[in-house]
């Protein structure tokens, strides 16, 4: 009788272990992550396009007949030197007392304008000449560890922008010059035969950027009809949310990739447009945009093959830091009004309540809540909870 007992004891104990091992809850699988100490970067991220800083539109100086331009996009031109149209004027028009005080009162304002380009050539150029001996005298201080080398580099971006300013202006001074001729070109009156032709020369050094009339044709006063700039001098603007704009500012780095070549190239941000506008997305929302120029911070041998009106994606690092405890932003959710992670201990998951700090796309700082080499789950699914068993995904 006891031993018939033992085996329905025996049976029974092994029907129940056969039945919690096959009813037992399976383990979930889940991906898992590490948390790590490395650096962090959050950057504001958008499309750009290059453009020539400073662009000019070549237009007919009067009314005539434009002989067929042979230059194509791309030759490149001398400022001065380089023929960019044949202009044939029209015979003027004999000039009654109103037209030529209006003509006259046109050279002396352009007179006028030649003169303020002068005197901007020189302040600038009084400038870049006091900035450059501030460069001087910061290199020795720096040399004998009077001065940090930020202060240095300060200095140096100071002299890199005056020397731009001072490009700049000569480019306006020789474009006011150019204004000058054209206003004493109609005080010109026949005086018996065919005018001679008027030729178009380039006002600076650079390329013709685009052909806006080609053909041999009659056209007005002001038409356009080449355009032309310098290739060395490109910036990048970018229109960005305006909840970002307030993010970036003026000298922060800007990493310059998608350009076609290989790695990415090395901008700063040079300014913040301070006036939004409105743009309809391609869903049809409307959005308020701001435009953000960044200049290259590579020599121009590494982006020549970069021209102008050319699309390139930017990263504009608005906050970075070094040995930072960080997470993938994948691993968190929202509990409770505040942010968690599934924590890894032994095979079980616990939830844990983290502060978080910055975050970019793919990672986010943890300030609380972790330690460093802990285990994490990434990807949370709705099957994880508070305490349930869990295995890595094979």
């Amino acid at each position: 009788m006891m031993k018939r007992w033992i085996r329905i004891a025996v049976v029974v104990v092994v029907v129940a272990a056969v039945g919690y091992w096959a009813f037992r809850p399976a383990p979930v699988p889940a991906d898992f992550a590490t948390v790590e100490r490395g650096r962090l970067e959050v950057t504001v991220d958008e499309e750009g396009r290059t453009r020539v800083h400073d662009r000019y539109v070549v237009s007919a100086p009067v009314p005539g007949r434009m002989r067929r331009i042979e230059l194509e996009p791309g030759d490149p031109v001398a400022a001065g030197k380089t023929v960019l149209a044949q202009f044939q004027p029209s015979d003027p028009a004999l000039l009654d007392a109103r037209t030529r005080a209006e003509l006259e009162a046109r050279v002396r304002a352009a007179e006028s304008a030649v003169g303020s380009a002068r005197a901007d050539r020189e302040r600038v150029e009084s400038d870049l000449a006091f900035a450059r001996s501030e460069l001087k005298r910061f290199k020795s201080l720096v040399e004998e560890r009077v001065l940090a080398a930020r202060e240095l580099e300060a200095a140096e971006r100071q002299v890199e922008s005056l020397e731009r300013a001072r490009q700049s202006a000569d480019f306006g001074a020789r474009t006011a010059q150019h204004q000058l001729e054209l206003a004493r070109a109609g005080l010109l009156q026949t005086r018996g035969g065919r005018s001679a032709p008027i030729p178009l020369y380039s006002p600076v050094n650079g390329v013709v950027l685009r052909r806006l009339q080609e053909s041999e044709t009659v056209v007005p006063m002001g038409q356009p009809l080449i355009e032309v700039g310098n290739l060395d001098d490109l910036e990048i603007v970018s229109d960005l949310l305006s909840s970002a704009a307030v993010k970036v500012k003026p000298g922060q780095p800007v990493l310059i990739e998608q350009w076609g070549g290989e790695g990415a190239l090395r901008g700063r941000v040079r300014r913040v447009e301070p006036s939004g506008f409105t743009k309809i997305s391609a869903l049809g929302v409307e959005e308020q945009r701001v435009n953000v120029i960044v200049e290259f911070d590579e020599p121009r041998d590494k982006t020549r093959l970069i021209g102008d009106g050319y699309r390139v994606e930017l990263r504009i690092v608005v906050w970075q830091k070094d040995e930072v405890l960080k997470v993938p932003t994948s691993s968190l959710f929202r509990h409770e009004g505040t942010w968690a992670v599934y924590a890894v201990e032994g095979d079980r998951a616990v939830r844990r309540l983290v502060e978080v700090g910055q975050r970019s796309g793919l990672e986010a700082e943890v300030l609380t809540g972790l330690a460093h080499g802990q285990r994490i789950i990434v990807y949370p699914s709705d099957t994880i909870a508070d305490g349930i068993e869990v295995q890595a995904r094979s």
